[in-house]
């Protein structure tokens, strides 16, 4: 088996020298102060197609690693009878044979090896070689991570282009061209965007979601994802969306929670500080993207308010981690917790209508100590998108 893998390994490094680094993504900023350790993992998260293999490249260089790092996708059909350990102690083995340096691997999709988290494990406790890996199911990957490799890494999120990555692809796009196209890298080149979002849907259900529960059949996943995106922003009811579907409670609640796990959509759970409260309510799920989105509902209109809401949301998962919302009489749309205190923050298209006004009173009155709100319209949204 080692000579065809080589044979096949040495394919694949020659390819790698005409693949493009792309635009380069603002997590990099991040990673400046995290220097490679041979002992710790560096993990990234996030769904299908939003650049996680270019963002390893863009890593190496960054580093001047170039030379020394090994780049393999384990979605590469000329890997697919070989995923196991033995696969990747060839890969090592190949690599190493050519370079008495430090030497990087860059491993993608590795979720699709069997017992990969074993190996790694092994290799980390030797502490003779650095690892950065890839995945587009945080279950499968968190999980895994966190139990053969407590301590020992280090997860990130990617997402599709932020508003600001999107302006450095199309520097005269407008807000409105990004609430249409979103983020997704290769569809902003694409001529037929529409058509390329309808099958990263459809290879997002069938490989991240489907092989992770057990549904009768993909078509039904679909229908449930679909209506998980019409209603944007509104608070879920497993009862109801199962019996739009005929389908138990629980059932509708794993399908959701898979997608979730693909990142495929973005919980945004009640804000309190009881933990018991919190989960008995009810969240609200914003798509991964909102040019998928439009791609796949059936609804037409320009709908500006919820695409602006969606977009924030995404903008605060990426600069706090946790966002919720909260509701009394009235809704505040999302609260974060920053170092300066608890900040609740309003999102209306064309400006604050007397409903809202009243809910952030009403949210005030329940956290005296919360900061001033944030307000975002369309005449302010550039510039808190693009922080």
């Amino acid at each position: 088996m080692d000579h065809q893998i080589y044979q096949t390994l040495e394919k694949i490094l020659e390819e790698q020298k005409f693949i493009d680094l792309g635009v380069p993504r603002n997590i990099l900023s991040k990673l400046k102060s995290l220097r490679p350790s041979k002992d710790l993992v560096l993990a990234i998260q996030g769904v299908r197609r939003c650049g996680k293999s270019t963002l390893l490249r863009q890593i190496a260089k960054a580093e001047g690693i170039m030379e020394r790092s090994i780049f393999i996708n384990f979605e590469d059909p000329r890997l697919g009878d070989s995923l196991d350990h033995h696969l990747l102690d060839a890969i090592v083995s190949f690599h190493e044979s050519r370079s008495r340096r430090n030497t990087y691997y860059f491993f993608d999709e590795i979720q699709n090896v069997r017992n990969w988290e074993r190996w790694l494990h092994v290799q980390l406790a030797k502490k003779q070689r650095y690892f950065a890996i890839t995945g587009s199911n945080s279950t499968l990957l968190s999980g895994k991570l966190g139990t053969a490799l407590t301590g020992r890494h280090l997860t990130l999120e990617l997402f599709p282009f932020s508003f600001d990555e999107f302006r450095k692809i199309r520097p005269s796009g407008t807000l409105e061209e990004f609430l249409d196209h979103g983020g997704f890298p290769r569809v902003l080149t694409f001529n037929e965007p529409g058509t390329l979002l309808r099958e990263y849907f459809i290879d997002i259900i069938e490989r991240d979601v489907r092989r992770h529960v057990a549904a009768r059949s993909s078509m039904a996943l679909m229908q449930v994802a679909k209506t998980v995106f019409e209603t944007t922003g509104s608070e879920s009811s497993f009862r109801s969306l199962a019996k739009s579907f005929d389908l138990t409670a629980d059932t509708a609640k794993s399908y959701v929670d898979a997608f979730e796990a693909a990142y495929l959509c973005l919980a945004c759970p009640y804000f309190t500080y009881s933990e018991r409260k919190r989960v008995v309510r009810p969240r609200k799920y914003y798509p991964i993207d909102l040019g998928l989105r439009g791609a796949v509902i059936t609804r037409s209109g320009a709908d500006h308010g919820k695409k602006l809401e969606t977009a924030v949301f995404h903008a605060l998962r990426r600069k706090y981690g946790a966002v919720f919302y909260w509701r009394g009489k009235g809704e505040v749309d999302f609260v974060v917790e920053t170092p300066s205190g608890l900040l609740p923050i309003q999102v209306s298209w064309e400006g604050l209508k007397e409903r809202h006004k009243h809910a952030l009173e009403e949210f005030r009155e329940g956290y005296p100590k919360s900061l001033p709100p944030l307000i975002v319209n369309r005449q302010n949204a550039q510039e808190i998108l693009g922080s």
